[in-house]
């Protein structure tokens, strides 16, 4: 008499080969440190001068390399990406509602709601994961002041077709890219498109100061206004000019900062690395796509991102999850289940989803893959290893 299969449960076939692939290693985020004898160095500086904050020789050394690089006229510091985002939209003036994507961290959406703007979200292109400018006109109305654009993955937005709505309807364009600190869009870097840019130099970034953010602007009034916001108002000694808030990047933050540009064509090299090893891995995995970067553009390869085609696999990305995570391997859902499912958001748009399906359709299927300096390519074979095994014994879990 012949017997069907036991079904297993992800956590079940994840294990069944005896000890787990890795340690805890293996995650999304890993921090980098960068030049550890040049930050140690310039943290000696710091507490032997006792200047501390209040926009150091360091945070200017810093602001002012961050301006070369991005080619910019402007970049002011700020002690995270999030009040760097919330000082851009009030020394903007906006009010009343701002188009972005759902498809993105909730800090971004949180920035806008925070200071009493209604965040309206957009549909994405499927292709690219960003805004999709065929959808944004639609929902622009009589108080829609601005569209905040996001580069995901590091690569950028349809910046030209964005740009071309706000000019038609007079609507300010500013960028949240904090996953594109050293990333190019038609040659030019990312810092210096739309009225601002904002970066994160969080320390699961690329680029980090700890903690830590920037706007960049080619806007001097703009620039001179979130210097002002970012330090209390203050324009000079004991003259306060306009409300503001405490949003100064430390001394020490700019020294793990100006340790790590030191260091920061060896992550990316380690990125690129990793990337292409996943890439001849991958390729051959029916059902896992590789979501690629642009080879004409500067790119810092912080993201490795794979969609998961359930009809194809016969697994669903969630039990991928499971089976990778089983392992150690901390791969993660981006930007799962998307903003527009979270609070207050839910409950204050709550039929926001219909207007979203590709939103939804690639918070459902996408998955990012652990790179940077701690992972190597005979780690990325190993990982490789264990999404290949997990669709081939697809069949044998519950619900299949």
């Amino acid at each position: 008499m012949s017997h069907s299969p036991v079904k297993r449960t992800a956590r079940d076939l994840a294990i069944l080969g005896g000890p787990k692939a890795f340690d805890e290693r293996y995650h999304v985020g890993r921090p980098e440190v960068g030049d550890r004898d040049r930050m140690v160095q310039l943290f000696n500086e710091v507490l032997d001068r006792r200047r501390l904050t209040n926009r150091g020789p360091l945070v200017q050394e810093l602001e002012a390399r961050l301006a070369e690089m991005l080619e910019v006229k402007h970049v002011i510091a700020t002690c995270n990406g999030t009040l760097a985002l919330e000082i851009a939209e009030r020394a903007l003036g906006l009010e009343g509602e701002v188009i972005v994507p759902s498809f993105t961290f909730v800090a971004t959406p949180h920035s806008l709601r925070w200071q009493g703007i209604t965040p309206v979200f957009c549909d994405i292109d499927p292709q690219t994961h960003t805004i999709d400018p065929s959808r944004v006109e639609e929902l622009i109305t009589p108080r829609t002041t601005a569209i905040l654009g996001v580069h995901l993955w590091g690569r950028p937005c349809d910046v030209e077709s964005l740009k071309a709505i706000a000019d038609r309807h007079g609507l300010k364009l500013f960028f949240d890219a904090a996953h594109a600190f050293g990333c190019s869009h038609h040659g030019r870097s990312i810092g210096g498109f739309g009225d601002a840019e904002v970066f994160s130099f969080q320390a699961t970034k690329f680029f980090n100061t700890l903690e830590g953010g920037a706007v960049a602007t080619n806007n001097d009034a703009l620039a001179t206004r979130v210097r002002r916001m970012k330090d209390f108002g203050f324009s000079g000694v004991d003259t306060v000019v306009s409300v503001g808030t405490n949003a100064k990047m430390s001394e020490i933050s700019a020294a793990m900062g100006l340790g790590g540009l030191e260091d920061l064509d060896r992550v990316l090299e380690a990125n690129r690395s990793n990337f292409e090893a996943y890439r001849t891995h991958l390729g051959s995995i029916l059902g896992v796509s590789l979501v690629d970067y642009d080879t004409r553009e500067r790119n810092n390869f912080q993201y490795v991102v794979i969609e998961v085609d359930s009809e194809t696999t016969g697994l669903v990305r969630d039990q991928l999850i499971t089976v990778l995570h089983a392992e150690n391997i901390r791969a993660r859902r981006y930007f799962w289940p998307g903003c527009h499912r979270m609070e207050p958001y839910a409950s204050e748009q709550p039929g926001a989803g219909e207007r979203l399906p590709e939103t939804e359709a690639v918070a459902a299927r996408v998955i990012t893959l652990p790179t940077g300096t701690a992972v190597d390519s005979a780690a990325i074979e190993i990982i490789c290893s264990v999404i290949r095994c997990a669709i081939e014994n697809a069949g044998m879990l519950e619900g299949s």
